[in-house]
């Protein structure tokens, strides 16, 4: 068990219903968790057992015809660390029973089809836990602000998601749904960052500026779509992302919720175990 109390600290990351003022919620705050950097990162390591053991519950339930999976949604401006949390927290787990979906523009056939199309290609089977690297949200973000649909095609989205989303958690699914909040100022710090490092260069993309002329936008089109698609079944979390300890931490700690809600227990053998045992004992040498 980690060596700070984790239990209350997912509660205050967890929107409340109705409308959500993003500009209201500290991008450097650490809720729930009293601690500095150095106990956030070994906390984080202590759960590292207790995830992989549980996530392996999972899978091998999986095997057994279990029906649960798990979908982590991973939203937020560029440099909120979607893909620090893959390496530091979501890495945590056997890769094997992890999948992991990036979602770029789609392509030309992903365009003939409704947006969720290409979404519910990348779902989790049975057994694993899903990731999603941006998500089904980008067609009611980027979308409604760079006007790539109409606003009653956008309209329209924020209930087709809650039905498919309702339809999954009917399924066996939980998912986990987490908005990375980080202020302009530190994005723009881990920009300039990136320039400053010639091994960054690779990650940096001038067309990030032009989006940072759009921030008031974006945070209008995600407090919209947060708003509008956070249920009780599917609730959206807020997690402050400029310090990233934090940000790791509490989406582990989300994770572990999640897996021991489950309370699975090790699927029972399907054979006779002490006669498997006895053939092997008796055996003659290879």
């Amino acid at each position: 068990m980690a060596a700070f109390p984790l239990s209350d600290l997912t509660s205050p990351l967890r929107v409340a219903p109705g409308p959500i003022d993003l500009s209201a919620v500290e991008t450097d705050a650490t809720p729930g968790f009293d601690g500095d950097k150095g106990d956030g990162e070994k906390a984080l390591q202590e759960l590292a057992p207790v995830l992989e053991e549980l996530q392996e519950r999972l899978f091998a339930d999986g095997t057994a015809d279990g029906r649960r999976s798990i979908l982590l949604v991973l939203q937020g401006m560029d440099t909120s660390g979607k893909g620090g949390t893959l390496r530091s927290t979501v890495g945590l787990m056997d890769p094997q029973g992890v999948r992991i979906t990036s979602f770029k523009a789609p392509t030309e056939e992903e365009r003939k089809h409704d947006f969720l199309w290409r979404i519910t290609k990348a779902l989790p089977p049975e057994g694993l836990v899903g990731v999603f690297d941006r998500s089904h949200y980008e067609d009611v973000l980027i979308a409604r602000v760079r006007e790539l649909a109409p606003p009653d095609e956008i309209r329209r989205r924020y209930q087709a998601i809650n039905d498919w989303e309702a339809d999954l958690v009917e399924q066996g699914t939980t998912i986990i749904k987490c908005m990375l909040h980080i202020s302009a100022a530190e994005q723009k710090e881990r920009l300039l960052a990136r320039l400053d490092d010639p091994t960054k260069h690779w990650k940096y993309n001038p067309g990030d500026v032009d989006e940072r002329e759009l921030w008031p936008a974006y945070q209008e089109a995600y407090e919209l779509a947060i708003e509008r698609t956070n249920t009780d079944i599917a609730p959206w979390h807020v997690i402050p992302a400029d310090r990233k300890w934090y940000r790791n931490l509490a989406i582990g700690t989300l994770l572990l919720d999640a897996l021991r809600a489950f309370d699975l227990s090790w699927p029972e053998a399907d054979f006779d175990v002490e006669h498997e045992k006895q053939r092997l004992l008796d055996e003659k040498p290879l």
